[in-house]
């Protein structure tokens, strides 16, 4: 394990994240602000809590949204290439609330030349899948490269903690829920003319949108607020073949 956060403390640990504050709709038409209030975000019993608000909000910016939530990053502070990455999350429950574990790449190029991970994203309205997923040049969007793992009937996300991880390795990324593989892409599984594009280091984020392209908006059957629930996120080195 080469970096890890447990969330034990009073505090996020800002050797480590980064606070997004903002309401842009972050390319999905999403409704919530983030905000860096104690909140939408606050560790308690060794959790890290993040919760989505309905409440009319206005930022430092101007913008107006009728929701607060949390949304944060690694970048500047950590980022690697390959390895292992999981976090022990339990997820909220609701038609438009959308809960996500990813991790983007890092340099100056555009999204999504860059490269995007999606490590678990679940959508309210799916409350038995998350989906793993990338995003590339030419394949992103809604023609994410990705596949859902389902749990069997009768149960949810919502009512429990899972592990979220992949492996990433430097021609393949495996997708698995408590510790079952459900994926694995390789450049071979990219569009023709396409690029693989993850050879370099990617930084990690966390957050609870609200609303937007994919899940829809919240309507009468959902209840706010909302929670999202990390235990932990953990980072392991590449398991490096040994040499004769």
């Amino acid at each position: 394990m080469v970096w890890h956060d447990e969330f034990e403390g009073s505090r996020l640990d800002s050797s480590k994240w980064v606070y997004v504050v903002g309401g842009d709709g972050f390319g999905n038409k999403e409704l919530e602000y983030y905000t860096d209030l104690p909140r939408n975000l606050y560790l308690d019993g060794g959790m890290l809590v993040m919760k989505a608000i309905k409440e009319d909000y206005r930022g430092a910016d101007g913008v107006g949204r009728g929701f607060t939530s949390a949304r944060i990053h690694t970048l500047g502070k950590f980022s690697q290439a390959y390895g292992k990455f999981e976090a022990r999350i339990k997820v909220p429950y609701g038609q438009g609330v959308w809960p996500a574990f990813w991790m983007m790449g890092e340099g100056a190029a555009r999204w999504p030349d860059r490269g995007e991970i999606d490590i678990m994203e679940n959508i309210g309205r799916e409350p038995s899948t998350v989906h793993g997923t990338i995003h590339g040049p030419g394949y992103s969007g809604s023609k994410g490269i990705g596949a859902p793992f389902v749990l069997p009937p009768g149960q949810r996300f919502s009512d429990d903690f899972h592990i979220y991880a992949v492996e990433w390795e430097p021609n393949a990324i495996r997708w698995y829920v408590d510790g079952k593989q459900y994926q694995s892409v390789s450049p071979a599984n990219l569009p023709a003319g396409t690029k693989w594009v993850y050879d370099h280091p990617f930084y990690l984020l966390l957050n609870l949108a609200v609303g937007g392209n994919w899940p829809g908006n919240p309507d009468a059957t959902t209840s706010f607020p909302q929670m999202m629930v990390v235990d932990y996120v953990r980072v392991y080195q590449p398991v490096t073949s040994e040499v004769h």
